[in-house]
C-alpha cells in the first residue's frame, strides 16, 4: 500500500503566515515572477517545492543572492512582498528572533 506523501499547507496556512524557509522561497518566487502572487503552493509535495527552490536559486544567482543588487523594480517588489509578510506575521505573534521551530 502506497503511503501518501506529505504536502505543504500553503503559505497562508504555514507558521506565522509563512515565516519559514518554504514561505520565504514562495515569496521570492513571487518577486521574480516565477509564480503569480495568487499561488500559495497549498497541497504541493516537497519534491515540487524543491524544484521551485532550484528555479529561485537560479533567479537570485546574477544578484549574488543579495537584495541590494536587485534592479530597482525587483528590489521594490521584494520590499513590498516581504514587508507585507513581516507585518502579517507580527500580527500573528511572530518575532524576528524566532526560529522556524519556535
Amino acid at each position: 500500500m502506497a503511503r501518501e506523501r506529505p504536502t505543504y499547507p500553503g503559505i497562508h496556512n504555514d507558521r506565522y503566515g509563512g515565516m519559514t524557509d518554504a514561505g520565504r522561497l514562495i515569496r521570492d518566487a513571487w518577486v521574480f515572477g516565477i509564480l503569480p502572487e495568487s499561488e500559495t503552493c497549498e497541497g504541493w509535495d516537497y519534491g515540487r517545492l524543491e524544484n521551485l527552490y532550484n528555479q529561485v536559486a537560479e533567479a537570485w544567482e546574477p544578484y549574488g543572492h543579495l537584495v541590494k543588487y536587485l534592479p530597482e523594480d525587483l528590489r521594490e517588489r521584494h520590499e513590498r512582498i516581504h514587508g507585507e509578510a513581516t507585518k502579517r506575521a507580527r500580527e500573528l505573534g511572530w518575532q524576528p528572533d524566532m526560529s522556524d521551530d519556535d
